[in-house]
């Protein structure tokens, strides 16, 4: 019987549980109810269709560099690769249009991978973020963390206007990783030769292009990243390098390092910041000069803040040095502090200046209430029928309908007057 009472009291105590959504506190059931934890998968790169494009089949996709590229596998891993999908997409009119699509980690990643594999007989597009084309029907952009490579098998008027389509239905990155290096922002327009800026972050893809300077002296282990441009001048080509380090005194070090590199006679003190036979420093000590003979020739270099900048080529000297005097660093100092939102303040003021006044008002009307009414009770209490309610003061009308009921007045009317409270009627 005790047994059979027990449970009973059990299942009665589950049910409880269950209708009130208690789960019971026995070991191992919370951990059987808890199932773990899963990371929310990247939505697709792809969409099914877009503006009249059907897609032909799955898509393919893969998380291998090889996949998207075999041959520049460790220059995708650089840029910070993070998966790859390719399909198909058909026409009603029989077109077929091939889209592959690789997303990085950043929106720096997707620009790099569009300056590395960017050629310099493209056309500009306008499309996603930046965009260019081939012969009407391969189209390069990126949009985001996203890098599209897209070829039309024949060439049409809207095959701009259907990819910028296909871009607005892209994802896109959030926060920190939308952005671009700033760095970037200090190449110089003049001259500047279109679609041959490429943006580098590792010793891969800077060895494809024919730098002035060895990645063993860029040293990306320091955190730098570089741009490359190629630029006309009144001598010839030019290429133009700027490397960027997180620091002044990173810049200022691998400068020396450079310079060392490059004299490698000179003493390193003599090459310093402070001026020596190869260099010279402005009077603030932020921009340093410098020359030599690298693998490529001869080159010209100067520091500007975290920023090296260097330029070589078969243009003259005076040319050179002009290129890099377009590079100067400019700090940008960023207070992030609360300000003050003077339209919510001044409203929140007055409103608050109104309960403050209220308040006070009927603070004084209670005490003067209290007081008033304080002060006559005592009056009538200590002093009655002689400050209140005195009997000349208190005077009223008083129809007297009994005397004139008995003294038979001659109309049967009535007769008025003012009476005292001693009278009666």
């Amino acid at each position: 019987m005790k047994v059979r009472h027990f449970t009973r009291i059990a299942v009665f105590l589950g049910v409880l549980a269950g209708l009130f959504g208690v789960a019971p506190s026995v070991p191992g059931w919370a951990q059987a109810a808890q199932p773990p934890a899963q990371k929310a998968a990247s939505p697709p790169l792809l969409p099914d269709e877009f503006r009249g494009w059907q897609r032909h089949g799955a898509a393919v996709t893969s998380q291998d560099p090889a996949a998207a590229d075999p041959s520049n596998v460790p220059v995708l891993r650089e840029y910070r690769f993070s998966d790859f999908a390719s399909a198909t997409y058909t026409q009603e009119d029989g077109r077929t249009l091939n889209v592959r699509a690789a997303r990085f980690e950043d929106a720096s990643g997707a620009f790099g991978a569009y300056t590395f594999y960017l050629q310099p007989e493209m056309h500009a597009e306008q499309v996603g973020d930046q965009g260019a084309s081939l012969a009407g029907q391969r189209v390069l952009f990126y949009r985001g963390h996203i890098l599209i490579d897209a070829h039309f098998s024949q060439e049409s008027a809207m095959s701009a206007a259907e990819l910028r389509e296909l871009a607005g239905l892209l994802p896109r990155p959030e926060g920190n990783a939308a952005n671009l290096p700033s760095f970037i922002a200090f190449m110089p327009h003049r001259g500047y030769i279109a679609n041959t800026q490429k943006y580098v972050m590792g010793p891969a893809a800077l060895a494809t292009l024919g730098a002035p300077v060895s990645t063993d002296q860029v040293d990306f282990g320091a955190s730098s990243e570089v741009s490359l441009g190629r630029y006309d001048t009144m001598s010839g080509e030019a290429t133009l390098m700027v490397i960027s380090y997180p620091t002044n005194q990173m810049a200022g070090d691998h400068w020396r390092r450079l310079d060392a590199a490059l004299h490698p006679g000179t003493p390193q003190a003599a090459n310093s910041s402070a001026g020596g036979p190869n260099s010279s420093a402005s009077n603030t000590g932020v921009t340093v000069l410098g020359s030599g003979t690298g693998p490529g020739g001869q080159i010209f270099y100067k520091r500007s803040g975290p920023l090296l900048v260097i330029a070589s080529g078969p243009s003259s000297a005076n040319d050179a040095k002009s290129l890099l005097n377009l590079v100067n660093y400019e700090a940008s100092v960023t207070w992030n502090q609360a300000t003050d939102q003077h339209e919510v303040k001044d409203l929140y003021q007055l409103v608050l200046n109104v309960v403050i006044l209220c308040a006070v008002l009927g603070g004084f009307a209670i005490v003067a209430g209290v007081a008033f009414g304080g002060f006559r009770i005592l009056m009538k209490r200590y002093f009655p029928d002689r400050v209140f309610d005195r009997p000349e003061q208190m005077e009223f009308i008083s129809l007297h309908l009994g005397e004139a009921g008995a003294g038979g007045g001659s109309q049967g009317g009535s007769e008025s007057g003012r009476s005292t409270p001693s009278d009666r009627s």
